[in-house]
């Protein structure tokens, strides 16, 4: 069994923010069912290259950005726009638990698939809305992606290099405010899934983008928020722990630079350090024997420690560092990561069948749950792939019904 057997989750969400939130839960063992606009779909499906190859070696339809975010989904085609299709979603409410959207503020009213609309069907279900500025407040009505609120929520301001070493805003790598809102509305619909099974009142879960990414500051929102100090950009370096970021070692086999992470989070750690480094004294020196005196005296210490790193090389720092339990580590690119033997021992690469590749290596979830482990059966869908599958298990409807509402572009 898998953690969330029994759930079903009507899934209207595309992109990022909404899916991510739905794969979590499908990874758990709920049944998504992964609603798209006939003919298109997802936004994301188209969202290349790289596409998926067939077994010619062909691009398919299916965008690697789309695979990442949707596996153990089943998609259905219905036209929302549509009262015909309209009325589909409502025949599905009453067998669902959840129901995810991420549409603009007002777009469901206008459907008749709103919160209170939907709730009249099924008093118990759990309604998470996933918008860039929330439903309520004076930016409700914007349309909000990640790049701008990742701007806008402080992050962009924390990012990048030091102004002084000709720095400037930095956007991460990935879509992390659309990520961690994804992880929060999860957390939020299975609280309220608790309260429904307790109550049988379901609630309506209101996520926003610009809310998650403020959380998102953590200590760095809490440490202007009790210092009144505006924090910048510190490039690789960590605002509140001395030696924790990216020093130059010496140079690789090939001549290139070569660099490493030093990950020093308290005082015992940093004396071990300097014993590796062969200074013992500095651990000794009061400007940095604690790390409040570190972070003070950042200026004078870094230079000292930049020297040092160079003297070796990684291999040589890794290996020595690692032996005294100093936190450190490399700087993979994305076939290191993957060719990682610990990344493979935990089963981040999972390798599915696709009906159109065969066998797809993908991400796998890093979720580890000893007594009920996560789902691996389905793996991201095709368009309408299980259209007849769902409405016939569901609402038991027949193929007759189902090619009806196909050959009027409902479905």
């Amino acid at each position: 069994m898998n953690a969330l057997d029994g759930i079903r989750v009507l899934d209207l969400s595309r992109v990022l923010a909404g899916p991510w939130c739905t794969q979590t839960l499908a990874d758990l063992g709920a049944d998504v069912i992964k609603i798209e606009r006939p003919g298109t779909g997802d936004d994301t499906r188209t969202w290349g290259p790289p596409f998926l190859k067939d077994s010619a070696g062909q691009d398919t339809a299916e965008a690697a950005y789309y695979l990442g975010t949707n596996r153990n989904k089943r998609s259905v085609t219905c036209d929302i726009a549509r009262p015909e299709g309209q009325a589909v979603i409502r025949a599905l409410v009453p067998h669902c638990q959840v129901f995810v959207e991420n549409f603009k503020v007002g777009d469901m009213a206008r459907y008749g698939l709103d919160y209170p609309s939907l709730k009249a069907l099924n008093p118990a279900l759990v309604y998470c809305s996933v918008t860039g500025f929330g439903q309520t407040g004076p930016y409700r009505d914007r349309a909000g992606y990640d790049y701008a609120v990742q701007g806008m929520g402080g992050l962009m301001s924390i990012t990048g290099e030091r102004d002084d070493l000709g720095g400037g805003p930095q956007k991460v790598g990935v879509a992390v405010a659309d990520l961690f809102t994804g992880m929060y509305a999860a957390v939020g619909i299975l609280a309220a899934l608790r309260h429904a099974e307790r109550t049988g009142e379901g609630q309506h879960v209101d996520m926003a983008l610009l809310d998650t990414q403020v959380a998102m500051l953590a200590n760095l929102g809490a440490n202007y928020l009790v210092s009144g100090k505006v924090p910048g950009r510190a490039g690789n370096a960590h605002q509140n722990i001395v030696p924790y970021q990216v020093f130059e070692v010496a140079a690789a086999a090939d001549g290139s630079k070569d660099h490493l992470i030093l990950a020093v989070g308290n005082d015992s750690q940093f004396a071990k350090f300097c014993t590796v480094a062969g200074q013992p004294e500095l651990a000794a020196d009061p400007r940095f024997a604690r790390n409040q005196d570190r972070v003070r005296n950042r200026a004078v210490l870094v230079p000292l420690l930049e020297q040092v790193m160079r003297s070796r090389s990684k291999p040589d720092w890794l290996s020595a560092l690692e032996a005294a339990k100093v936190p450190c580590g490399a700087i993979n690119n994305l076939a290191e990561v993957f060719a990682d033997p610990q990344v493979r021992e935990r089963g981040m690469v999972h390798a599915w069948q696709h009906p159109l590749a065969g066998q797809v290596d993908l991400v796998g979830s890093p979720l580890k749950l000893g007594g009920t482990p996560v789902r691996t059966d389905r793996p991201p869908p095709l368009l309408g792939q299980h259209t007849q599958e769902v409405l016939a298990e569901v609402l038991g409807w027949d193929a007759e019904k189902v090619a009806a509402l196909r050959a009027q572009e409902v479905l």
